[in-house]
C-alpha cells in the first residue's frame, strides 16, 4: 500500500473559475512554461486563496489548455483555477491583471456552474474546439494571396510536414481548415504597428485536431500548392478559440452559458 503524506487532506475546491486572457507585444514571444511560472507569480501576489492537489508534492489547481505557440499574439487564451474559497470573479479578474506582466491581459474571469447530480458539466478542453487566426503577409499582394487561397481551398489533401517531439511528421492541414479568405484589414493593430506597401490578411478557421494544424502549418501548404512566399516573417494573432459552428464556420464565445455547464 502506498504511504500517504503526514497531516490533513488540503481543503477541498469549492469554486472553479474560468480566466479568459491575452498575450500581446513582446510577451508573444514567452513561451507556455514562462506564462505558466508568471501566472502562478500572479496567484501568489493576488493572495488568490488556491485548493491544493494532494500527495506529497500539492501543486495549485490550474488546468491550461489550448495555449498559442511561442511567438503569436493571442486575444483568446484560457485556463482555469480552483479555489478554496469563494471569490468575487471581477474582483479576483483586476487582482490577477494588476498581479501580471504588462501585455499578459486578464480580461474576464466567471465562475462554472456547478452541474446537476449525476452529471458532468463539460471541460474548458472540450469547449475549445476551433480557432480563429489572423495572417499579416507584409509585402505580399492581396490578390496574389487569393490565388493561392483557391488552390488550397480547392486541393482534397495538403500534406505538410513538421518536426515534433518524436521526429519528422507529415500531416494533411487541410481537413482542419473550415475557412480561409484574404480579408480588407486587420481585426486587431499589428505588433509591428502601421507598415508601408502592400500586405495581405489572412483570416484564417482551424478545428483543433490531432496532429495540431497551427498557422505555420497553412502557410506551409499555401506555399506549397499556391506558390505563396511572404517575404518577411508573417504577424500572427489568434482572434478567438471556442466552441465551433461547423455549418456556419464560426467561432463562438467558450465562457459563455452553455447547456452542458447547467446540465440542460
Amino acid at each position: 500500500m502506498a504511504r500517504r503524506p503526514d497531516g490533513p487532506p488540503p481543503p477541498p475546491t469549492v469554486q472553479r473559475l474560468r480566466i479568459h486572457y491575452a498575450k500581446r507585444g513582446r510577451l508573444r514571444f514567452s513561451s507556455h512554461r514562462d506564462f505558466q511560472r508568471a501566472f502562478e507569480r500572479a496567484l501568489r501576489r493576488a493572495a488568490v486563496p488556491m485548493a491544493y492537489s494532494a500527495g506529497f508534492s500539492p501543486h495549485p489547481k490550474v488546468s491550461y489548455a489550448g495555449a498559442a505557440p511561442t511567438g503569436v499574439s493571442s486575444e483568446a487564451e484560457y485556463l482555469e483555477i480552483g479555489l478554496a474559497q469563494r471569490c468575487d470573479p471581477q474582483r479576483l479578474r483586476i487582482a490577477l491583471d494588476e498581479s501580471l506582466p504588462p501585455d499578459l491581459d486578464v480580461l474576464n474571469v466567471v465562475e462554472v456552474p456547478s452541474a446537476p447530480e449525476n452529471t458532468k458539466a463539460a471541460s474548458l478542453a472540450d469547449r475549445l474546439q476551433a480557432s480563429v487566426w489572423e495572417i499579416a503577409l507584409a509585402g505580399v499582394d492581396p490578390a496574389t494571396a487569393a490565388g493561392a487561397v483557391r488552390a488550397f481551398l480547392a486541393a482534397g489533401r495538403v500534406e505538410v510536414s513538421r518536426m515534433m517531439k518524436n521526429g519528422l511528421r507529415t500531416f494533411d492541414a487541410r481537413a482542419a481548415v473550415v475557412a480561409l479568405a484574404v480579408t480588407d484589414g486587420p481585426a486587431r493593430p499589428r505588433a509591428g504597428g502601421a507598415s508601408e506597401g502592400e500586405c495581405a490578411i489572412l483570416r484564417v478557421v482551424i478545428r483543433h485536431v490531432t496532429p495540431a494544424v497551427r498557422p505555420d502549418d497553412v502557410l506551409a501548404g499555401l506555399a506549397q500548392i499556391g506558390n505563396l512566399a511572404p517575404p518577411s516573417v508573417p504577424e500572427v494573432v489568434r482572434l478567438a478559440q471556442g466552441p465551433l459552428d461547423e455549418l456556419a464556420g464560426t467561432v463562438s464565445d467558450p465562457l459563455a452559458p452553455h447547456r452542458d455547464d447547467a446540465g440542460g
